[in-house]
């Protein structure tokens, strides 16, 4: 079926591309549950970037006072008449109701007309039910919407009738289940306060030769007119994904994490009240600012001024950044209103900004009274659209003593990319910070219990220390290392007393060594000179004899002489 696209985020995603092109849509809803700026919006869309005429029938306000309403949604609808839309005043007169029976055949001719010379293509007729109530019975009602309807049809135009809800009267609500099944699309608005906060949804009941999303569906009235809040749809494209690191402000931190957070993602930390979940997201915030990324900081717990007073004390100078305009402090609980309106607020700040890292601290406040039922769907929503845009999201989480790191209020854990655990650890009777990395999707991560140490110089990580299989942290790890030092120091002394007596015993056995080998030194000398001595005595008395038998002349061959 062809479309006419409405141009308001997240409704046509839920219809699939829209409203019927060239038929009807009902729309139907109690006092201010949108349903005016809904019909409105649609025929903005369609002078403005569509090329589609329209013309808007008023039976309930005045066109001075529905362009006057108009004017903060920056529609200005000032410039858009009469040639791309017309509004013609249709409203019931005191003399109309007295004088009985009626009929929209004289109004439909001048539309014709009107349509005709502007060249329509869409036109809605807002309040429709205030003047069928004038009508004595159902038969003439329902003669009189039969008209119109084939008016609709005849001209082709793309049509959406406003009609109050079928309330407790049983003939009204006769009238609506008539036109719902006439027309091709219906569209219920509700408007209801749930524990003291107003909460506005809709949900497409039919939708004639279309798929849709049935269920019902949160929305709010934004600065721009109606925003639809859908999650992502089967079949989505995929965001496109960086393997870019930023910093968490925390040098010792990034290291755990192998480089920082990757940028565009979601990372959540939560914890106990005093753990330092605000200090670690102001030094992300810090650290932002310094590479020069236009920063959104929500507080849900303490104004800008105090949140940068607080900091400083750690070392974390934000103000600065405030004052050029690189960082915008927002205080959230001026923020009234649902989950919806929460989320509609941060996403026209973070336009607005322009911003690449946004901060909520906490976000687990979105849980409070009239909230419970919406603030997981919005905190989804928020994550699938930081993502989307690549901005790097960081939400703080607060846990009560119950709680225990498998859950997370709003489980924001189970889509977050990052999960960081802040706790206290009590050790010889005084408290400590411990900081652990629940997990970190796409990169190696440290599984140690860091201590987290705050100090007027900044913040940092000490290493892991653990001692018969127990992490120590505080006085206790001191006092734990001074015994160490001092066993060492005890330790090196023995060894250096060990050393000199071995060196003492060496040297004696040197001298010892020195003093036998000039024993055997003199033993191989007098040994040499016995030898020689004995060689020369031998040699001596062969030449005597030699001599002797020469001086008798004895002859050798008879022998030796006697």
């Amino acid at each position: 079926m062809p479309k006419a696209p409405a141009g308001i985020a997240g409704f046509d995603e839920i219809t699939g591309g829209g409203l019927p092109r060239g038929r009807t849509t009902l729309l139907v809803g109690g006092p201010g549950s949108g349903k005016t700026v809904l019909a409105l919006q649609f025929l903005v869309h369609g002078a403005r970037r569509c090329k589609e005429p329209g013309i808007f029938v008023a039976f309930e306000e005045s066109a001075g006072r529905i362009v006057a309403n108009a004017e903060p949604f920056g529609w200005n609808l000032g410039e858009l008449q009469p040639g791309k839309l017309f509004i013609m005043e249709a409203q019931p007169t005191a003399d109309l109701v007295q004088s009985g029976s009626f009929d929209l055949g004289g109004m439909l001719a001048a539309l014709d007309a009107q349509a005709s010379a502007m060249g329509a293509k869409r036109i809605v007729f807002d309040e429709l039910d205030i003047v069928l109530n004038l009508l004595p019975d159902a038969t003439l009602r329902r003669r009189e919407v039969h008209r119109l309807h084939e008016w609709l049809l005849a001209h082709a135009l793309t049509g959406v009738i406003t009609s109050k809800d079928g309330g407790t009267s049983d003939a009204r609500a006769e009238d609506f289940g008539f036109m719902q099944f006439m027309v091709d699309c219906a569209v219920i608005l509700n408007h209801r306060v749930v524990l003291g906060v107003s909460q506005r949804n809709l949900r497409v009941m039919k939708y004639r030769g279309s798929s849709f999303d049935e269920n019902e569906t949160a929305f709010v009235i934004g600065a721009s007119g109606l925003e639809v809040a859908i999650t992502r749809l089967f079949g989505a494209v995929n965001n496109k994904v960086t393997n870019e690191r930023v910093s968490s402000g925390v040098a010792r931190l990034d290291t755990m994490l192998g480089g920082g957070y990757y940028r565009g993602t979601s990372v959540l930390i939560t914890g106990l009240p005093g753990t330092a979940k605000s200090t670690l997201s102001g030094a992300f915030a810090e650290a932002a600012c310094q590479r020069g990324e236009s920063t959104l900081f929500m507080s849900l717990d303490s104004e800008g001024a105090q949140m940068i007073r607080n900091l400083e004390s750690v070392g974390i100078r934000i103000a600065r950044f405030v004052k050029n305009g690189t960082l915008r402090m927002i205080y959230g609980r001026t923020i009234t209103g649902s989950a919806e309106t929460f989320l509609a607020g941060i996403k026209m700040l973070a336009r607005d900004h322009k911003v690449r890292c946004i901060v909520i601290d906490p976000i687990s406040a979105l849980t409070r009274a009239g909230n419970e039922l919406t603030a997981r769907s919005a905190v989804e929503r928020l994550v699938d659209w930081s993502r989307a845009h690549r901005i790097t999201l960081i939400c703080t989480s607060q846990l009560d003593d119950a709680a225990t790191q498998a859950t997370s209020p709003l489980e924001i854990s189970t889509i977050a990319d990052t999960w960081i655990h802040l706790n206290y650890l009590v050790q010889a009777g005084e408290r400590n910070r411990g900081l652990s990395i629940v997990k970190s999707r796409g990169t190696a991560h440290s599984n140690q219990v860091r201590e987290l140490i705050l100090s007027d110089g900044g913040v940092t990580l000490s290493d892991a220390y653990t001692s018969g299989g127990e992490v120590l942290m505080g006085t206790l790890r001191w006092q734990k290392e001074s015994a160490d030092r001092a066993a060492a120091e005890v330790n090196k002394a023995a060894a250096s007393l060990q050393r000199l007596r071995l060196d003492a015993e060496q040297a004696e056995l040197e001298v010892r060594i020195k003093s036998l080998k000039v024993e055997l030194a003199a033993k191989q000398a007098e040994t040499a000179l016995l030898v020689r001595s004995t060689k020369t005595g031998e040699g001596e008395v062969s030449r005597r004899r030699t001599r002797m038998r020469e001086l008798r002349g004895a002859d050798d061959a008879a022998g030796e002489p006697s």
